[in-house]
């Protein structure tokens, strides 16, 4: 049986005034069946939907609720130094807002400004109030400072609407918090190239043609593979996602351009993953002036086919893993198939854009892979970041040899 994975670490449990307070009983439950130290630390709005008495008896520690309690002096200094991660969950978008401003009128607003250890915060509130412009700016804020915050996710509400705003699930925090802690490191010296994004062929200086790729799910993979101990370079298109920390990120515009900077890089990768949506065709002629509307009624646009950027790197691969996506309308599995077999890949990874959730610019993804073996692999709806490590998984298995650590880049 594989040991705990929190085996050893102390864990601060912020538990705020939500509906969705039920659920961190459970997320308690799974940090200790995983090995952590547990303590506590709820608002005073909190203890209206679940009482202390509930966490005290499963963290076996006394619960922290006020500041000022005195069985608990300093705990707002203690319990932040001693800890590997302070996790929020449920967050409130008032528990955002102070620790973004850097608010301090309760216990739990106070631990997070005298704590120096990853914060985790898995929001929940109902209504608009996830999309409003100050709760994005706040939690942009916190990500810009290192803090994690997981989504929460598409569903029914406390109030009867249908949006986004109900708790991620308790399994999904698990694992976030056990990525920023105690992360795996089977990728410790492997190099990963992966691209990600849209392409865009331009049509004159003002248009372009182009795709829906928000980038989304290879920017995941990079992050997953970076986590887990690989170096990562990350070849994008133009995206709207920030840019990763700790790893190498080449921005392309065009399919010539990331085939260029993928083909100078191949020999120096372990595992590439071609997770970017690269236009299959472009104009033939690009205009050095913008297309005037008043020309007329434009009756013909004259394409020609784009590098097929998959193709070509497997033909000049040499042990490196080849991974390939596959976005589909119909016949996912046959047309996965047929491209896995003739691109000369080793994993393909098939989605139905067209299935509620896993479209473009989604933040889950529903994917089926099919590796060289011809093993099929179904996942059902999950965040993509969870389906990063699903494909890490595979891709692990399917990589040959000791790491390529005698190539540089560009060789």
């Amino acid at each position: 049986m594989a040991s705990p994975r929190l085996h050893g670490r102390r864990l601060v449990l912020g538990v705020c005034g939500s509906i969705a307070c039920y659920k961190a009983v459970s997320l308690l439950r799974l940090f200790k069946a995983e090995g952590a130290e547990v303590r506590v630390a709820m608002t005073s709005a909190a203890t209206k939907f679940v009482t202390p008495l509930t966490f005290e008896t499963l963290s076996q520690h006394p619960v922290a609720t006020e500041q000022f309690a005195r069985h608990q002096e300093m705990v707002h200094l203690t319990w932040g130094e001693e800890a590997d991660a302070i996790v929020i969950a449920p967050c409130t978008a008032n528990m955002l807002a102070k620790a973004a401003l850097g608010l301090a009128d309760d216990l739990l607003s106070t631990m997070l400004l005298a704590a120096r250890c990853p914060l985790i915060a898995a929001p929940a509130m109902d209504g608009g109030m996830w999309d409003h412009v100050a709760v994005q700016t706040h939690v942009a804020t916190l990500r810009h400072r290192g803090a994690t915050i997981i989504d929460p996710e598409i569903g029914p509400l406390a109030s009867g609407r249908t949006g986004r705003g109900r708790l991620t699930a308790e399994s999904t925090i698990l694992e976030t918090v056990i990525e920023r802690v105690a992360p795996r490191q089977d990728f410790s010296g492997r190099r990963v190239l992966i691209s990600a994004g849209p392409t865009r062929e331009p049509l004159d200086p003002v248009r372009f043609l182009s795709n829906h790729s928000s980038g989304k799910m290879g920017y995941a993979v990079a992050e997953a593979a970076r986590i887990r101990g690989a170096e990562v370079i990350l070849v994008t298109g133009p995206t709207s996602i920030p840019i990763p920390p700790a790893m190498e990120v080449i921005h392309v515009a065009t399919a010539e351009e990331m085939h260029k900077a993928l083909a100078s890089r191949l020999g120096w990768a372990d595992l590439v993953v071609m997770a970017a949506a690269v236009a299959d065709h472009r104009p033939k002629r690009v205009s050095s002036q913008k297309l005037k509307k008043s020309a007329g009624l434009l009756t013909r646009l004259d394409l020609e086919p784009t590098p097929d950027i998959l193709t070509s790197l497997s033909r000049l691969k040499t042990t490196q893993c080849m991974v390939g996506f596959s976005a589909e309308t119909e016949n996912l599995v046959s047309h996965a198939q047929a491209k896995l077999r003739s691109k000369g890949l080793d994993l393909i990874v098939a989605n139905n854009v067209l299935e509620q959730g896993a479209g473009f610019g989604s933040e889950t993804n529903k994917v089926t892979m099919i590796d060289r073996q011809g093993t099929i692999t179904h996942l059902e709806l999950m965040p993509k970041r969870t389906v990063a490590d699903r494909l890490l998984d595979v891709a692990r298995t399917l990589m040959q040899g000791p790491p390529r650590l005698d190539h540089t880049p560009g060789m």
